[in-house]
């Protein structure tokens, strides 16, 4: 019955997957690398890094506040020019793709007041768009960032597995 061979095409790893394959051929085809330079080494990596990061965020589209604080991240980098005519910036503020996120208080203690609320302030850092999250949102983003990392890592190993041999 169930194909461990197919993937469920609405499943989170089949839309990474299938968005992350169509970028690495976008990134194969702009330019091969001339040199293995450590200064071209590194524009690769992050070429494939940024296209890991935007084909995960695409995947989970804008239901969750660390896919569209990661979107927003990405577009603000490619959209620093500004229009001629209005002389405007393209794209949206961040303060716009983040209000879906809870307005309640940031900052959440423990009985005793000690070493919470630095734990909390670090992991608002290590999840994008975290410094807007109260902690419950927080430790819920936190974890669905966890698994589509997970799951990103299970895709990766999976292509370079494929084409060590």
């Amino acid at each position: 019955m169930n194909n461990p061979h197919h993937l469920n095409p609405t499943s989170l790893k089949s839309r990474f997957t299938t968005r992350f394959l169509r970028a690495l051929t976008k990134i194969r085809a702009q330019k091969p690398i001339s040199s293995s330079s450590p200064t071209e080494i590194f524009r690769r990596y992050r070429r494939i890094k940024v296209a890991a990061d935007k084909s995960m965020a695409y995947s989970v589209r804008s239901r969750r506040i660390w896919s569209r604080a990661m979107l927003w991240k990405l577009r603000s980098r490619s959209y620093r020019r500004q229009d001629p005519c209005s002389g405007r910036r393209f794209g949206k503020t961040n303060q716009a793709i983040m209000k879906k996120s809870s307005n309640e208080n940031t900052t959440t203690r423990r009985e005793d007041g000690v070493g919470f609320v630095e734990e909390a302030d670090e992991l608002r850092q290590l999840v994008p768009g975290g410094e807007t999250m109260n902690l419950c949102n927080l430790l819920d983003e936190t974890a669905h960032y966890i698994k589509c990392l997970t799951t990103q890592v299970q895709v990766m190993k999976k292509i370079a597995d494929f084409y060590s041999f």
